[in-house]
């Protein structure tokens, strides 16, 4: 059955509602294009409901908790946590999820975006058939879902959306209660006693941070021989201090053997960096290994698309993000590295395509210039090149850092934590900021702007920094580079 919905041909159809698709979508209407956003689920997509917001959301909730143990252990201040009302807890979360999620379906209302509701497919490279379509997607209309299909039509263009699901491991099926993805883990039920996380990059660590606060016993394992791989060693270094300070225990360049689930928990045998064999049990088991695309059921070979070896739909068109059809664009996780799978990124994708696809010259994406932030306690935050990363590329540096305890805002903290600067050799361009510590997410705003704008310790070291803050170590840094090095020799 076909569902009449009187949509007439589109100039762009975007499949998939996340924080790419109606990014892309948002943009596109504000430019007078008309646009139908296709979402079999709801808008917002995995950040706004199983990931970045309600992470943030509970990890917030842990540093509340973290606070009363540093006033009371550190300040005198005579304060416990009685308990944790794990209810309470999840309805506050929640309703932070539904009224941003309320939020972007009104943005799009206002846009004037049209949104059906049901599992797009590819039929041609400007053409879409939509199945179990709900009868909410047509407009006016209400009600339950209708199996049925809708055909639409773009004129301009198609613009592929669709996100990612987390990677799981043979043999350990997730169940939602004991075998949990970073999907499923913060509506798994109740507060466990001891978690087991798989994976140390930044999505693994923030789990790890959230357990850890809430008063579990955590097991945090590696593969690489480092956590958070991808950033500045000595970013991972300090990260690394701080999170076994607070009692996690970090296996780096350690494995997993295999792993038996039990009626109550899981049972895991970890071979460590060491050679030595562990065996870890825990009341539930965090699988946080990476995020694969997803492209099932899409039909990409109906529009003449292909997916590299890995899943990723490659552009063709990095400036455009344009795959090899034209007209055919992609975003957010979908894409492959230098793309960050960020949701940030997807935004500055979802403009950039938007912009494209209305004629309009827009500058391509400078990934190099995304910010990357772990939300963990301590947190991490970088922009740019590493150390490492710039020497591989050819770069002679000159890098200087600063740890944020000798600075009198980092000793009010007490938590530790790095400055680190990355730049051209004899006074040239800032390739690299990384930081680590208490609040550096709100801190990386600047060094976007410093990498992102080719500037000069010497351009930054003109501005002031206020006093007594973190951000002042940042100013210090930049000052030493410079030559005018202050409280810093």
């Amino acid at each position: 059955m076909t569902i009449d919905t009187g949509i007439p041909p589109s100039d762009v159809i975007v499949i998939g509602g996340g924080t790419g698709g109606y990014s892309t979508a948002l943009r596109a209407a504000s430019l007078g294009l008309d646009v139908v956003l296709v979402e079999r689920d709801k808008v917002g997509g995995t950040c706004l409901h199983r990931g970045c917001i309600p992470s943030k959301a509970m990890l917030h909730a842990a540093e509340l908790v973290d606070g009363i143990a540093e006033a009371r252990e550190r300040w005198g201040v005579k304060a416990t946590v009685d308990s944790v009302d794990w209810d309470a807890l999840v309805a506050t979360r929640d309703d932070i999820v539904a009224r941003n999620h309320k939020g972007v379906e009104a943005h799009l209302t206002h846009a004037g975006v049209r949104v059906v509701r049901g599992t797009a497919r590819l039929t041609g490279t400007r053409t879409v058939r939509v199945e179990g379509v709900r009868a909410e997607a047509a407009p006016g209309a209400a009600g339950a879902p209708v199996p049925g299909t809708l055909d639409l039509t773009a004129r301009r263009g198609i613009v592929l959306a669709t996100g990612s699901r987390p990677r799981t491991l043979p043999g350990l099926a997730p169940d939602g209660r004991r075998v949990v993805t970073s999907d499923d883990a913060l509506f798994a039920p109740g507060l466990p006693a001891s978690v087991l996380v798989l994976g140390g990059g930044a999505i693994g660590v923030e789990y790890a941070s959230f357990h850890r606060s809430m008063g579990a016993e955590v097991t945090l394992v590696e593969a690489a021989d480092r956590i958070v791989p991808l950033e500045d060693a000595d970013v991972s270094r300090y990260l690394t201090r701080g999170l076994r300070k607070r009692g996690i225990d970090v296996q780096a360049g350690a494995r997993l053997l295999d792993a038996e689930v039990l009626e109550h928990g899981v049972r895991a045998r970890v071979r460590t960096a060491r050679g030595e064999t562990r065996t870890v049990t825990a009341d539930r088991l965090l699988v946080a290994v990476g995020r694969a695309p997803v492209t099932e059921g899409l039909d990409l070979a109906a529009a003449g698309l292909t997916t590299d070896e890995r899943g990723f739909v490659v552009p063709a068109d990095w400036d455009r993000l344009e795959t090899a059809v034209p007209g055919v664009h992609v975003v957010g996780d979908l894409l492959p590295p230098p793309s960050l799978g960020l949701a940030h990124a997807s935004f500055a994708e979802g403009l950039l395509v938007a912009e494209t696809l209305a004629g309009l010259r827009s500058a391509p994406v400078d990934y190099a210039a995304v910010p990357r932030v772990t939300y963990s306690a301590p947190q991490t935050a970088s922009v740019g090149l590493t150390e490492d990363g710039a020497r591989a590329r050819g770069h002679e540096v000159d890098v200087n850092t600063m740890p944020l305890t000798a600075v009198a805002k980092g000793m009010v903290h007490g938590q530790g934590g790095l400055v680190k600067v990355v730049a051209q050799a004899g006074g040239g361009q800032v390739l690299g900021v990384h930081l680590v510590g208490p609040h550096v997410s709100e801190m990386i705003a600047e060094g976007q702007l410093i990498v992102g704008w080719d500037a000069e310790p010497a351009d930054v070291a003109r501005h002031v920094h206020p006093h007594p803050t973190l951000s002042e170590a940042v100013g210090e840094v930049f000052l030493t580079l410079a030559g005018r090095g202050l409280h810093q020799q």
